[in-house]
């Protein structure tokens, strides 16, 4: 690489690095992780034609090679208009399970006239890398290939095998997922650097808190469907498709599944109430200490941000019914999206929602397409362990803490396959500065040479 693009990058990186050190450990592992960062957001890795993914894969291949990993142990595979990668750093004992280190090189469709500036065409300014990609995870994914490179470079060896792998469309299908969830399956555990992270305080830039994901809520997407012979709408019938299904859809609206509470969202709860608007955070607590406690059940399930936290949810979503304007309906249908609360399988779930709509002409059908019921990761205490120390190292005293996600990443395959598996991102945004999948997408580079620092302790130690 062009040696004055990388010293420039360095400069940048280490000018807006100052709360966390003040000079970097690494500056060579820190500019390569920028310039491969840029170089994969300029790579249209969007599902459809035209998609860039293979290629992207083709430069982190190069990269992992270049950082001395042997050609023969780096694997790119073709599905469809995309491709994954999975690269191999044999350990010393075979005997051990293998550490993996999960990414994606996907990202969700970026229009150039929605943006102030292409989104595919990187650029650093003000301290944020610009662009596609930047926050939803390409520079998390080259920097923990920097950071495997800084660990070659200065003579670790590994005991256990370290794995990294990336998928090919984790914003879509996840067909790769599932398919590399299945060759992995036997992995003693996985850091998905696709999830967890920090949040940065809106006035002082400083780090406030950190977070590892732990488990997720299974997606669920549920089809309730009445049909009825139907008829002139001239002649109306006691039984109509659509009023059926709407005195269904109001049940379900308003049901609430009973509130949960399990040991990582016990300590989530606790950990992240004193970074809550008081009330909220008040209830956390309350709820903590009792379960059953009914005002603050309905204090967090009043509030977006909180209800999921607490429970599986369930809402309509859509709604489609009648063939004619003056016809009575033959078939009214809506689909029920949920986001069901680790421990519990969609089974349960669609048969509790049957009870509660109510309706014997009403036929109920799990539609999920893409989506696998999964547990939460144990809090085991080698990787807790191994988190806090890497926290440590880069932001002394900062909070560490679990967390449960709404949404599905490739952690969902792996826990699928009874695979502990944990989002471990080092980045630091603050909430305002969080644009992934939305216009604008950027990340403060501030970010890079602690994260580096951070995947070095925290590599090295999962994989003694």
């Amino acid at each position: 690489m062009n040696g004055i693009r990388w010293v420039v990058a360095t400069g940048l990186i280490l000018a807006a690095t100052s709360h966390a050190q003040t000079r970097s450990a690494h500056p060579v592992a820190d500019a390569q992780a920028l310039d491969l960062a840029k170089r994969a957001i300029a790579l249209r890795s969007v599902a459809g034609p035209d998609n860039k993914t293979p290629e992207v894969a083709a430069l982190y291949k190069a990269a992992l090679v270049a950082g001395g990993f042997a050609d023969r142990d780096v694997e790119i595979t073709r599905v469809g208009d995309t491709a994954y990668l999975i690269g191999t750093w044999p350990g010393s004992d075979p005997a051990l399970k293998p550490l993996v280190i999960s990414g994606h090189m996907d990202v969700v469709e970026a229009k150039p006239s929605d943006w102030k500036r292409d989104p595919f065409t990187p650029v650093v300014e003000k301290g944020y890398l610009f662009g596609r990609g930047a926050t939803d995870m390409k520079l998390d994914g080259t920097i923990a290939i920097a950071a495997l490179t800084e660990l070659r470079r200065r003579g670790y060896k590994p005991r256990r095998t370290i794995v990294i792998e990336f998928s090919g469309d984790e914003e879509t299908t996840m067909r790769t997922s599932a398919i590399i969830a299945e060759k992995l399956k036997n992995a003693e555990l996985v850091l998905n650097i696709d999830g967890g992270g920090g949040v940065l305080d809106e006035k002082t830039g400083k780090p406030e808190y950190f977070t590892w994901q732990g488990a997720e809520k299974t997606y669920a997407d549920f089809e309730i469907t009445v049909t009825n012979p139907g008829g002139h709408s001239s002649a109306p019938r006691p039984v109509n498709a659509i009023v059926q299904l709407s005195r269904v859809l109001d049940r379900i609206g308003a049901y609430r599944f009973k509130p949960e509470l399990s040991p990582l969202t016990r300590a989530a709860l606790t950990a992240a109430a004193p970074y809550e608007e008081p009330a909220i955070g008040k209830a956390m607590l309350a709820f903590v200490a009792d379960p059953t406690d009914q005002r603050a059940i309905a204090t967090l399930a009043a509030n977006p941000s909180t209800v999921g936290r607490i429970g599986t949810t369930c809402v309509p979503t859509m709604i489609t019914g009648g063939h004619a304007l003056n016809a009575l309906p033959q078939k009214a249908t809506a689909n029920i999206n949920c986001r069901i609360f680790p421990g519990h399988k969609p089974a349960e779930i669609l048969a509790e929602l049957k009870r509660v709509g109510a309706e014997p002409a009403a036929t109920f059908t799990d539609v999920t397409e893409g989506s696998v019921p999964n547990d939460a990761s144990p809090m085991r205490a080698d990787f807790i362990a191994a988190i806090n120390r890497a926290m440590g190292r880069i932001y002394p005293g900062v909070p560490v803490f679990p967390s449960m996600a709404s949404g599905a990443s490739d952690s969902m395959w792996f826990r699928y396959h009874g695979v502990p598996s944990y989002g471990a991102s080092p980045t630091f945004l603050k909430e305002s500065d969080d644009f992934s999948h939305g216009l604008n997408e950027r990340t403060p580079v501030m970010n890079i040479a602690p994260g580096i620092t951070y995947y070095l302790s925290l590599f090295a130690d999962l994989s003694k």
